[in-house]
C-alpha cells in the first residue's frame, strides 16, 4: 500500500436529491481529511528540517468531478450534469431513457479521455450500473457508496455488482455479511441519514404528556421525487381530511426536501386543505409531530429517530405489482423501519391501490390510544439507537483512501 501525494481525481455519480446531499457530505469527508494528512506532513517535516538529503512530500490534493446536484456543486464539485435538476424536469418515461442514455455515453467518454483515480457511485443502481462498468472498462477502481438493495430484489444482479466494483459501502448492518457470502469486498459505514441530524436521540422519547387528539399535530412526508409527490401528495391530504371530519383541529406539518419540492406540495394542495410548509429536517419536523404519515424510504429511519409512530405508504400500479412485483420482492416487509426490526412494529401500506380508509382507519386508532403511541415512540428509538452513532461519511473517506492507496492487482 502506497501513500498517496500530488494531485488526486475523483468522480462522484448521484442521480437524486438524497444522493447529492451523500455525495456532497463525502467530499468535505475527504477534503477533512486531505487537510489532516497535509498538516500531519507539515509538522513531520519541520521535525525533519536537519536531515537535508530528506525527499519532501507533495502536499496531497483532490479535485472532484461528476454527476449531480447543487450540493455536490457548493462542496467544490465540478458538475458535467445536474442530474437532480434536469431529472426533475423529465416527466415521461421515454424521456428518461433517452436522457440518461445518451448520458451514459458522454460519461463513458469522459471516463476514457480524462485522468480519474478513483469512480465513486452512489445509490440509484438503475444508473449506476452502467456507469461502473464505464469506469472498470477505462480501467479505474469502483466504490459503490449505498449499496443496491440487492437482497431484497432482483438478488441475481450480485454477479454483476462484483464484476463492476472494488468495494462496497454498506449502510444497513446486515448488508455486509449479504454482500460478503458472495465475495464482494463490502464494509459496514453506518447510515448517513445520521450524520447530521438535529436532535439529540436521546432525547426523542415522546411521552404525550396532556395528549389530546383533537389537539394532534401530523406530518406528511410525501417523499423527495415528483413521482412520489404526485402519488402520495393528494392521498395524504384526503386521510387528514377524514380524520378532521372527527378532529377538525388537528395541525398539519407538510415536509419538503427542498424548496422546489415545497414549490410542488403548495402548487398541488388541494383547496382549503390548511398546513404549515417546511424544508426543516426530517427529524427536526417529526420531533414536533404526534404521528406522521411517510412515504416509504430513509426518510423512515429519521422519523424512527425521533421518535415518531408512522404510517408508511407507497403507491404502485395494480397490475404490474400482482404480475411482476411480489414476486421479485424478496422481504418480509418493505419498509426499512420493518425489515431492521424483523417484525411489523409500524404499519405499512406498500403498496396501496385505491381505498385510503383502512389508511386513516390506523392513524386514527392511533390518535386513539396513547399507551399505544408511547410504547412506539419507545420502540423506534431503541431500534435506531445503534445505527445512530453517525460519521459514515468519515468512515467512506477513510475507504476511498484505502482503495486508491491498494496495489493495482484488481484492475
Amino acid at each position: 500500500m502506497s501513500e498517496l501525494e500530488g494531485k488526486q481525481r475523483i468522480f462522484l455519480s448521484a442521480c437524486e436529491a438524497s444522493g447529492d446531499a451523500h455525495c456532497a457530505n463525502l467530499i468535505k469527508a475527504i477534503q477533512a481529511t486531505v487537510e489532516a494528512r497535509n498538516a500531519s506532513a507539515a509538522s513531520n517535516a519541520s521535525d525533519e528540517e536537519s536531515e537535508a538529503d530528506q525527499p519532501k512530500s507533495v502536499p496531497l490534493e483532490f479535485e472532484f468531478v461528476g454527476v449531480g446536484g447543487k450540493r455536490m456543486e457548493e462542496a467544490g464539485c465540478e458538475l458535467l450534469e445536474d442530474t437532480v435538476q434536469n431529472a426533475a424536469m423529465i416527466y415521461n418515461a421515454f424521456g428518461h431513457i433517452g436522457y440518461y442514455f445518451k448520458l451514459i455515453r458522454q460519461i463513458g467518454r469522459y471516463l476514457k479521455e480524462n485522468s480519474i483515480d478513483i469512480v465513486v457511485v452512489c445509490d440509484s443502481p438503475a444508473f449506476n450500473f452502467h456507469i461502473a462498468k464505464a469506469a472498470k472498462k477505462a480501467g479505474i477502481k469502483v466504490l459503490w457508496y449505498i449499496a443496491p438493495q440487492l437482497w431484497a430484489w432482483a438478488s441475481w444482479r450480485i454477479w454483476k455488482l462484483k464484476r463492476r466494483i472494488d468495494k462496497l459501502a454498506c449502510i444497513l448492518p446486515f448488508e455486509k455479511d449479504w454482500f460478503s457470502s458472495y465475495n464482494v469486498d463490502s464494509t459496514f459505514v453506518g447510515n448517513p441519514v445520521f450524520d447530521h441530524l438535529a436532535i439529540d436521540i436521546n432525547d426523542s422519547y415522546k411521552s404525550y404528556a396532556d395528549f389530546d387528539p383533537r389537539s394532534a399535530t401530523i406530518a406528511l412526508l410525501p417523499g423527495s421525487r415528483k413521482a412520489e409527490i404526485k402519488n402520495l401528495w393528494l392521498p395524504m391530504q384526503k386521510v387528514v381530511t377524514r380524520l378532521r371530519r372527527r378532529w377538525p383541529n388537528i395541525e398539519v406539518l407538510a415536509c419538503a426536501v427542498d424548496e422546489e419540492a415545497l414549490e410542488e406540495l403548495r402548487r398541488t394542495t388541494t383547496e382549503h386543505f390548511e398546513c404549515t410548509y417546511t424544508t426543516d429536517p426530517v427529524d427536526a419536523t417529526c420531533a414536533k409531530a404526534d404521528l406522521t404519515l411517510v412515504a416509504s424510504g430513509s426518510a423512515t429511519l429519521q422519523v424512527a429517530a425521533a421518535g415518531c409512530p408512522m404510517v408508511i405508504m407507497y403507491q404502485s400500479n395494480r397490475v404490474m405489482w400482482h404480475l411482476v412485483g411480489q414476486w421479485l420482492i424478496k422481504t418480509r416487509f418493505l419498509s426499512l423501519v420493518n425489515i431492521l426490526a424483523r417484525r411489523e412494529i409500524v404499519k405499512e401500506f406498500m403498496p396501496y391501490f385505491s381505498s385510503l380508509e383502512p389508511i386513516s382507519g390506523k392513524c386514527s386508532a392511533l390518535l386513539n390510544n396513547t399507551h399505544k403511541l408511547i410504547s412506539l415512540s419507545r420502540e423506534l428509538v431503541e431500534l435506531i439507537k445503534p445505527l445512530a452513532s453517525g460519521k459514515a461519511s468519515e468512515k467512506t473517506a477513510f475507504l476511498v483512501f484505502e482503495l486508491m492507496e491498494a496495489e493495482d492487482d484488481t484492475l
